[in-house]
């Protein structure tokens, strides 16, 4: 079978490998759609942590199951599924206590082991949602959507607060669009206003702000001089990141949602004077897929307009450049098989 390997930094090759083989409990599901993430994108330029070479990416999957061990029953040869690409060890404090996105012993497809940039792939059944009722394209988003769900969840935000959340990629959109879900005011920072007019159309932001110019004193304006009391970070940069600090109420909480190859450093004595909830905010569990799901099912996310770009397969490696290239405006780039 064909599959895409990263063999090292700004290196992708198409390659033939085996096929994988079924074992008990486990499902071969033939891959249907990949969505390109920015776990993809660092990993490809190298400043992607917890990574090694080479490496299949991919883990936004979806696709058909084309044979399955399940003794449930609940997964079956062609069910159409959505892949939950962690694979937590089931046995650690974390997964004893139901933080599964959080496990010491955590493999993720794509980044720790081999991924579904591929036309099959195993996958144990435990790890297969039945999505039938969507579409591939919709199937295939339910796991970036699902992160922002998640962030939004731990955060403990409710309906009447105010949230800024500062990125407009995928994740930041998901958080964006959860927020408003909960019943939240929604503040969208970034540094395009063509991406902050995105944010206003798809997710429903209620005010964006241009980080460019005085962000703080916009905040500040649209606040009252109260700051948001949840802010979430998806930028995946260190001093956006280290800046949030400054744009949450007293009280409130900071919510890192991105991730950076970096060490972060802030304000002791401001910190205490604000009382501020520090928290990260990693991948999710099926309780957040499960509630992505319902929500894509209802209606209530525009998976049409989430996805910007697409390439089949066997051409996604001379697209793949075009697609970290901010002219190209790509929100979600989808590869088709």
């Amino acid at each position: 079978m064909k599959a895409i390997v990263c063999e090292q930094v700004d290196r992708l090759r198409l390659v033939e490998q085996e096929e994988p083989a079924a074992g008990p409990g486990t499902a071969i599901v033939r891959i249907r759609r990949i969505g390109i993430c920015g776990t993809d994108l660092h990993a490809y330029k190298g400043n992607q942590p917890f990574f090694s070479y080479p490496r299949v990416l991919g883990h936004e999957l979806s696709g058909v199951v084309e044979q399955a061990d399940d003794p449930s029953g609940r997964i079956k040869a062609g069910d159409q599924v959505s892949i939950v690409p962690y694979m937590h060890c089931g046995t650690c404090i974390a997964c004893r206590n139901g933080k599964t996105n959080c496990c010491m012993d955590m493999k993720v497809l794509g980044v720790h082991i081999d991924g579904g940039m591929r036309e099959r792939i195993a996958v144990p059944v435990t790890h297969l949602l039945v999505t039938n009722e969507l579409t591939l394209d919709q199937a295939a988003v339910l796991e970036p959507l699902s992160i922002g769900a998640h962030a939004v969840r731990r955060s403990g935000l409710e309906a009447g607060e105010t949230a800024l959340v500062i990125g407009s990629g995928p994740i930041g959109l998901g958080v964006m669009a959860f927020a408003k879900h909960r019943g939240a005011r929604v503040i969208a920072m970034d540094i395009q206003e063509e991406r902050l007019a995105f944010c206003r159309k798809w997710a429903r932001a209620d005010e964006t702000v241009n980080a460019r110019s005085g962000a703080l004193e916009q905040l500040m304006a649209l606040t009252d001089g109260e700051l948001p009391t949840a802010v979430f970070d998806a930028t995946g940069n260190a001093r956006s990141m280290t800046d949030a600090f400054g744009y949450a109420a007293h009280g409130g909480r900071l919510v890192y949602v991105g991730l950076v190859k970096a060490d972060l450093t802030f304000h002791d004595p401001d910190f205490h004077k604000r009382e501020l909830t520090l928290m990260g905010s990693r991948n999710a569990t099926l309780e957040d897929f499960a509630a992505v799901q319902a929500a894509v099912r209802a209606g209530s996310i525009d998976v049409d307009s989430f996805i910007t770009h697409r390439a089949p397969f066997e051409e996604m490696i001379a697209h793949f450049d075009s697609w970290l290239k901010p002219e190209s405006k790509v929100i979600k780039a989808m590869v088709e098989l």
